[in-house]
């Protein structure tokens, strides 16, 4: 007995005789790392590296998008150091130098014959074919009809074919620093850009588009996208490369810019002797104006109607057409009066095409 109440005292003095082991600290994650929700992608830096290393004006913004949007210096430090200066797009934009004066000879025929190819309206066909369950959601919930929505298609990407092969943030971030031009605008579509892939948890190396950041089926650059891309599928992501967010997403913005369900796109216009009235997209007039110069629409107009008197230049003829409301709306996509004709043109031909292949009528 006085062996074992002997061997228990020396156990309980040697355990006594040992201190606990404290686990090691646990160290918090350093501030300048920590990324908030949304931000995706382990980019972080402590300096500004790479090809816009130097630059005070990404400085400059870098702390904007800090303050404004919370999104970490470190981590935008990670992210332009690896984003890469495109001299080709420099080279690219420097040549689209807006057009001056009138319209040229042959100039509609020129660029129609950019859009009205049967690649363009056999693959809208398919299309139809394909997404038509999205394209009828779409004209009954915004009232653009199908023919449009891929209209704009065809003339952006031949649906899809020709999206664009460029990071969009290495496009949007060389034309906001070096190409003074239209450095604000680019500035602001790069900071929505950043937005764009924190709200849609993307990494931002991700999107590819054009050369100057358009992106997706319809060509959206990423202000639009906030403002109007849509979830058409309901998958919980607006994805303008997946083709029913597409489709959805450019007849919402149809809808938001005014388009006025089942009313027409544009007329032919009667000319009795010369024009002397300006022609352009943005040059409207009142039914009563026209007719004082000699110009009626070819048909029934409503008499508030404020028509864009429109000239098309051909290879052996000029014509005249008044654009309607729902014409001005499709040139706020582009703002150009040959644009917005190789839509409606173009979505014409595949509507007649849809409806002369298919079995039943849409």
């Amino acid at each position: 007995m006085k062996i074992k109440l002997f061997l228990l005292m020396l156990t309980l003095a040697g355990c006594s005789g040992h201190k606990p082991v404290k686990p090691p600290p646990v160290q918090a994650p350093s501030t300048e790392t920590r990324v908030p929700k949304g931000v995706v992608g382990s980019y972080y830096a402590n300096r500004l590296t790479g090809d816009f290393a130097g630059y005070p004006q990404l400085n400059d913004f870098i702390t904007q998008m800090e303050t404004v949007h919370g999104i970490p210096r470190g981590y935008l430090y990670g992210v332009f150091s690896q984003t890469r200066r495109k001299q080709w797009t420099l080279d690219y934009m420097n040549k689209q130098g807006p057009s001056k004066g009138p319209p040229s000879p042959g100039s509609w025929s020129r660029y129609r014959s950019q859009f009205l190819t049967e690649l363009h309206i056999e693959s809208g066909v398919s299309f139809w074919r394909r997404h038509a369950a999205a394209l009828r959601q779409a004209e009954e919930q915004y009232g653009v009809p199908p023919e449009y929505v891929l209209g704009i298609m065809g003339v952006e990407t031949i649906y899809g074919r020709n999206m664009g092969k460029d990071r969009v943030i290495d496009a949007l971030t060389t034309l906001a620093f070096d190409y003074p031009r239209r450095s604000a605008y680019f500035t602001e579509e790069l900071e929505n850009f950043l937005v764009m892939v924190k709200s849609e948890g993307i990494d931002p190396f991700e999107p590819r588009g054009s050369f100057a950041g358009a992106m997706g089926f319809g060509q959206f650059m990423p202000g639009s996208f906030l403002k109007w891309a849509v979830d058409h599928n309901y998958d919980g992501r607006r994805d303008l490369w997946h083709p029913e967010d597409a489709v959805g997403s450019i007849a919402n913005y149809f809808s938001v810019h005014g388009w006025q369900r089942g009313e027409p796109v544009v007329t032919r216009a009667i000319v009795q002797g010369n024009v002397s009235l300006p022609t352009g997209y943005d040059k409207q007039y009142t039914l009563p104006e026209l007719a004082a110069e000699g110009i009626t629409p070819a048909t029934d107009v409503p008499a508030d109607e404020k028509p864009s008197l429109l000239l098309l230049r051909g290879h052996s003829t000029d014509e005249y057409w008044l654009g309607l409301h729902n014409y001005f709306v499709i040139t706020r996509y582009n703002h150009s009066t040959h644009y917005a004709m190789a839509v409606h043109e173009l979505a014409q031909a595949i509507k007649h095409r849809y409806l002369g292949v298919a079995t039943r009528g849409y």
